[in-house]
């Protein structure tokens, strides 16, 4: 039922769900407010307990599960928590929004757009290009999430959704988030666990769908650029995936920052992702995955 679940989420989430009631960060934004009007603050602000705080509710909606243990209520739950985590109705506004400033050759509209969805992401890549931004957007929404779901399934999900939404930043308005990030506490060298914990959880998914850029774009350049990362613990993982995206789909200087080094780029996104769904279909008939 794991490959229906995701199946599922993602018909529904490209024909339906255009609302901020399917997005995650809706709900990640519930528990962090719940956290600063409860006794869970108290939880978050301990250094060791603020793992077992960001882990809390993954933890409780698996526990649910196993209670239940139905394994329709188990694929309609976990394909509805697919749906949230891959929600990103927003950022698909801010790309038509991109795409019909290029059509109308308004590249100040263009460049506005792209800021909003760099920002609102938190990309650190400063030098990143246009369609660059989008693969990695690609891989936070998508690739990533479904890594953890078919590893970890509802837990994996869930957590790495609030962790995501931890390290984006803070709109000026959301006083809770802001104050949910000054209250979680850093380590001896000045880094919130939250920020480690990210940098841990898109680690492998990052080198995983590196492979996968490899088999569906430009196989040497892309597997020779993914071999000086593979087991580099220190480079920021959108690093990794930006060099091997690019390796994968080389891209005349020319076209960067146009409609069409983003067409070119998001189509090689949406390859891998299709890759990496027929692979979980093989692991699915084999009997290798539930």
């Amino acid at each position: 039922m794991t490959l229906v679940s995701m199946l599922l989420a993602l018909i529904v989430e490209r024909l339906a769900a255009r609302s901020e009631w399917w997005q995650g960060s809706r709900y990640a934004g519930s528990w962090f407010r719940l956290t600063g009007d409860s006794k869970l603050s108290e939880l978050a602000r301990h250094p060791v307990g603020q793992y077992g705080w960001i882990l809390l509710p993954g933890a409780v909606v698996w526990g649910l599960l196993c209670l239940i243990d139905h394994w329709l209520v188990t694929t309609l739950v976990n394909a509805l928590l697919l749906l949230l985590a891959i929600g990103c109705w927003k950022y698909r506004q801010l790309y038509k929004q991109f795409l019909n400033a290029q059509d109308r050759n308004d590249d100040e509209a263009a460049f506005l757009a792209m800021q909003q969805i760099r920002h609102q992401s938190g990309l650190e890549q400063e030098d990143a290009s246009y369609g660059q931004s989008l693969v990695w957007l690609n891989f936070r929404y998508y690739a990533a999430v479904l890594f953890w779901f078919l590893l970890l399934g509802a837990f994996g999900v869930i957590s790495y959704v609030i962790l995501r939404q931890l390290n984006q930043p803070a709109e000026p308005e959301d006083s809770s988030m802001q104050q949910l990030q000054a209250l979680l506490v850093q380590d001896h060298e000045g880094t919130p666990a939250y920020q480690r914990l990210m940098h841990l959880a898109d680690w492998l998914p990052a080198r995983l769908f590196g492979i996968g850029f490899a088999l569906v774009g430009y196989f040497s350049r892309a597997s020779s650029t993914l071999l000086g990362y593979f087991l580099d613990f220190t480079s920021p993982n959108e690093q990794v995936v930006i060099e091997v995206a690019t390796a994968a789909e080389p891209i005349d200087e020319s076209v960067l920052n146009t409609a069409e080094e983003t067409a070119i780029m998001v189509q090689l996104a949406k390859r891998n992702i299709l890759f990496f769904l027929a692979f979980t279909a093989i692991l699915t008939l084999a009997g290798w995955l539930g």
